[in-house]
């Protein structure tokens, strides 16, 4: 039997590996599509992947992208305490989860924004939580066409949704309420560029072809 500190050590090191599995390379490679690093915002993420015109394939990197921050979380909210684990386990796990998509250690760690896998760590975290992040995404998207807008977007009211959610839906927790404000700010951080173009008013909209924005960069 693992002791407390082995065990939450394991589960960071395995949802950061888990992290590490960039689906929008391996889905791209298993269909036969060019590697997304090599066209449009070079991104490995399901907006880029979409840009091939392959739908099939940028669903499947984004249902992925979210199982892999899901699922690590989930187990941890769901077996943790049988083991003497809490909300700070929960939330190492759900940050790990995170940086392994950020920065992959099986890519060179040169990995995607973590949009789709901040969504599967926040509904892992709390469904409701997810949910109204993701409709947040979803709006900001459909009424502006800029998929890192509605990130940007959904990036800032995830902490605020989590904190807002003690008085409604669910009890909040310190060490949860700090994994998602790190998650938000390396959100932020990642969109640096897409933040200067869309003050510049370059930013390439959702569903543009590869051609298109090749062409705009």
């Amino acid at each position: 039997m693992f002791s407390d500190s082995s065990t939450v050590l394991l589960l960071v090191v395995g949802a950061y590996l888990v992290g590490s599995l960039s689906f929008a390379v391996i889905v791209s490679r298993v269909m036969g599509l060019d590697d997304p690093r090599t066209y449009g915002s070079q991104n490995p993420g399901a907006t880029n992947v979409l840009r091939s015109g392959n739908k099939k394939a940028a669903i499947a990197t984004l249902l992925f992208d979210a199982l892999k921050g899901y699922f690590p979380v989930l187990l941890v909210k769901l077996y943790g305490p049988d083991f003497g684990l809490d909300d700070r386990a929960v939330a190492l796990v759900a940050i790990s989860a995170f940086i392994g998509h950020l920065w992959p250690v099986f890519f060179g760690f040169k990995g995607g924004k973590g949009v789709a896998t901040a969504a599967g760590v926040l509904f892992g975290v709390e469904p409701v939580l997810g949910a109204a992040t993701m409709g947040t995404w979803l709006i900001v998207a459909v009424f502006f066409r800029y998929s890192s807008l509605a990130a940007l977007a959904a990036s800032v009211f995830a902490p605020a949704y989590y904190w807002l959610g003690d008085t409604v839906a669910w009890a909040t927790s310190d060490a949860e309420l700090l994994a998602v404000v790190a998650m938000s700010a390396l959100l932020l951080m990642r969109h640096k560029d897409n933040i200067a173009r869309l003050v510049a008013g370059q930013e390439t909209r959702i569903g543009a072809k590869k051609a298109a924005s090749e062409d705009a960069s």
